[in-house]
């Protein structure tokens, strides 16, 4: 573990050979649709029954607060990404910050985070499917819709889902962005919608008791309820943004539309959830539609809009796909630049004619096929927040150590009372963490472990081979 301290260079574009150069197709447009298309999507489509289960009509001041630090780790995103414009999000950042070791480890949380994320989304987009089957008469079996733990064989749309985004990335990254960008303003509309139709019913009374579980997570393990326990889960709900960061070298104009990208989907983003989340517990009681698979076509349906219920459907069936090409093309851009740099095996790092890393995709989807098929939704999500907030840590703490090592350096974009935000951010991100289930934080950490043993076996001599090669 000799180089565990070794960091990287930013290599130009034009120095790298050209089965490892990615296309430089998007611009600013692209970034901030594939901002909100990663972002709006399962955490309030799904994740907000969960939610409101753990902490009740206080699920909106959950909302809040992990908007609040999300909201933090974007600024800090925003000016990192315009300093290091190079793909690999908080993997590459910390490489050139700290050095390969917690890089390495970033590495492994990052992996965790967006394979798990893909897994989950694809199975809330299975409830929403396999709801909206069954509504138009063409049900699927119960076993073949949820995983073992819920009592059926294998989530077989989850499955579907992700070979279908899988191909389309394979097809070209252009491609993917435009299809993306149209899907998006399906899902804003979709969303407009119900807020349209749940305001005519908004009822006060539905907000008390505001707080029946009080603030702090508490309860036993594996059932954990409070405002911190549905914050630390619907966190899963605003994080996205980091995809964008992913995407710098496809970016025609990265010191520009990165930042663009980043805060823009994030403001959209926050007051969508808000109006949303507020509209849905004004509805209904919150304990109508905490368990379930699809709470806002629910909420439709209990309202008496069964009509509105079947479009949400539709909708979500079409457009929540969005959050999980977002999240796949991030995960093997990842994958991709981990192997750039050698610390992955280097063949998996090649482009196709197209200027798609073909390998690393349908690897991609191989790995999140299996959690997707076999697990449920409320487990992957946790998991895949305690991957997301240890490079939340990693992005502020660079941002703050930038600041101090090279004050003189040109910023495009500066965060506003950087100490502060950058202090906030890493200070919410574990507090977030602490709230976690703690089987959760057990399986990250084991996790992180195991990381740095494969780093002391493999990892730093195949990155010391790359170097010299």
């Amino acid at each position: 573990m000799k180089n565990w301290n070794v960091r990287k260079a930013v290599v130009a574009r034009e120095d790298m050979p050209e089965e490892h150069r990615l296309r430089q197709s998007l611009g600013w447009p692209h970034l901030v649709a594939l901002g909100v298309g990663a972002i709006v999507g399962t955490g309030i489509l799904t994740l907000i029954g969960v939610g409101a289960g753990k902490a009740g009509p206080a699920v909106i001041l959950s909302f809040a607060i992990a908007g609040a630090i999300c909201a933090c780790a974007a600024l800090a995103y925003a000016e990192v990404a315009t300093m290091i414009p190079a793909s690999g999000s908080a993997y590459t950042y910390s490489y050139v910050v700290f050095g390969e070791l917690i890089a390495w480890m970033i590495g492994v949380a990052l992996i965790l985070e967006y394979t798990l994320v893909v897994s989950a989304v694809a199975v809330g987009w299975s409830g929403y499917a396999a709801g909206f089957l069954q509504s138009v008469g063409l049900g699927l079996p119960g076993a073949l819709i949820q995983g073992p733990e819920l009592g059926g064989v294998l989530n077989l749309p989850a499955i579907f889902i992700i070979w279908v985004i899988a191909g389309l990335l394979i097809a070209g990254t252009r491609e993917s962005a435009t299809v993306n960008a149209i899907l998006v303003l399906v899902k804003m509309a979709a969303l407009a919608l119900f807020i349209a139709v749940t305001l005519p019913v908004f009822d006060p009374a539905h907000f008390e008791p505001f707080m029946p579980f009080g603030f702090p997570r508490s309860g036993a393990s594996g059932s954990e309820v409070g405002v911190m326990a549905a914050a630390a889960i619907i966190f899963f709900a605003f994080y996205g943004f980091d995809a964008i960061a992913t995407a710098a070298e496809e970016t025609k104009n990265p010191g520009r539309d990165l930042a663009i990208g980043i805060v823009g989907s994030m403001v959209i983003c926050v007051v969508i959830y808000m109006a949303v989340a507020a509209t849905a517990i004004g509805a209904v009681v919150y304990t109508g539609f905490a368990e379930s698979a699809e709470p806002l076509a629910l909420i439709l349906r209990e309202i008496g809009k069964p009509w509105a219920a079947r479009v949400l459907g539709a909708a979500a069936v079409i457009a929540l796909p969005t959050v999980i090409l977002a999240f796949f093309y991030g995960q093997s851009r990842i994958f991709f630049v981990v192997a750039r740099d050698g610390l992955l095996p280097s063949s998996l790092a090649r482009v196709s004619g197209r200027g798609t890393p073909v390998r690393i995709t349908i690897f991609t989807a191989v790995v999140t096929s299996v959690f997707a098929g076999l697990i449920p939704l409320a487990s992957i999500a946790a998991l895949a927040n305690a991957g997301t907030l240890a490079a939340f840590v990693a992005v502020c703490a660079a941002m703050l150590v930038l600041r101090r090592r090279e004050p003189d350096r040109e910023r495009k974009f500066r965060t506003p009372l950087a100490p502060v935000v950058g202090t906030a951010g890493i200070l919410g991100c574990i507090y977030l963490f602490i709230s976690l289930p703690d089987r959760t934080q057990i399986f990250f950490l084991t996790a992180q472990v195991i990381g740095v043993v494969l780093y002391a076996i493999y990892g730093s001599r195949a990155a010391e081979r790359a170097r010299a090669a």
